[in-house]
């Protein structure tokens, strides 16, 4: 079964995902005033656009924050099935600051300096390329740490790192890599831009390379954002783990046929399962109480994320209602 989450994680992986998003946090906060101070000296576009991406990264990695607390939250009266769609909720928000705050400012400085030019300045030209480098590698390492808590877990779900990657519906995680992955390709973006800004004295290059960004940063946002729409209006699990579900009922001692089954997720490694089941007619009310109870613990041990289990047994096609 390749599905990529388990319910009710251990509190220290829980603690690695939330230090996974601080550490990417601060990074770009740092990253983001060194940017802005060498935009400001070089008068670089690709500079202040990269500058507007690690300032949007850092609103994200809030977001992701509080996705992660609020999300773990349990069940409680006005809550029956916990919180963790709220995860989705804050992982969204967070996909509109890359979008609005990144991906904006980039265009809008690109298209600028190609409608009007701007002076090449080579004084901070140096400034520029210290900035990149040391980016490139805190941005290195925070990527690493992000694919390496992505293959520690996909190890254990027997999964490749890019199959979790793809399945997972713990998108802190996702949006994380896919945050230092594009943070690592606008940085190269950038380094071209003021590159051939200085090699041939036209501004035209920089603000290709802003426009770029902005670019990357759309479809980074779109990507994210169309996974997490899709989980907070209730995904199905996977087709293959569904089989496997659906196939652990069928297979229960009476139970003729399982006519309508939905296994949905309703937060990062949870599933709620609904189900119609037909039970043979010679079964009692009893005997179905019992199939039930059954059910839930062979589901839960076929995929421990199945946190809800509801049934509605009819009688096989044919056959008499059981007597209770």
């Amino acid at each position: 079964m390749s599905e990529a989450e388990r319910p009710g994680e251990p509190r220290d992986r829980a603690a690695e995902r939330t230090i996974t998003v601080v550490i990417a946090g601060v990074a770009n906060l740092v990253i983001a005033v060194a940017k802005a101070a060498a935009g400001v000296v070089s008068g670089s576009a690709a500079m202040q656009a990269e500058a507007a991406h690690s300032v949007a990264d850092t609103v994200t990695e809030v977001f992701l924050f509080i996705a992660a607390r609020r999300g773990a939250r349990g069940p409680d009266a006005r809550h029956p099935f916990g919180h963790g769609r709220e995860t989705y909720v804050w992982a969204f928000l967070a996909t509109l600051a890359t979008f609005v705050a990144g991906a904006g400012f980039s265009l809008a400085r690109g298209f600028e300096t190609l409608a009007r030019g701007e002076p090449p300045e080579p004084a901070g030209v140096v400034v520029s390329y210290a900035v990149l480098a040391f980016a490139f590698v805190v941005e290195a390492l925070s990527l690493s740490r992000g694919l390496g808590q992505a293959r520690r877990i996909a190890a254990a779900r027997d999964l490749s790192p890019r199959a979790y990657i793809q399945l997972t519906t713990d998108t802190t995680v996702k949006a994380v890599i896919f945050e230092d992955a594009a943070a690592l390709i606008g940085l190269l973006l950038a380094a071209a831009g003021v590159g051939l800004r200085q090699l041939t004295g036209q501004t035209v290059w920089d603000g290709l390379a802003s426009v770029a960004v902005g670019v990357l940063l759309v479809l980074v946002a779109a990507s994210l954002a169309r996974t997490n729409l899709s989980l907070l209006i209730g995904r199905a699990a996977g087709t293959e783990l569904q089989a496997v579900l659906r196939s652990g009922l069928e297979s229960l001692p009476g139970v003729v046929a399982v006519p309508v089954f939905a296994a949905v997720v309703i937060g990062p490694g949870n599933l709620l399962v609904a189900a119609k089941v037909h039970f043979d007619g010679a079964y009692t009310a009893v005997d179905i109480e019992r199939a039930a109870d059954e059910a839930e613990r062979r589901l839960r041990s076929l995929f421990p994320g199945v946190s809800y289990v509801f049934l509605d047994p009819t009688p096989s096609a044919g056959e008499r209602p059981p007597a209770g």
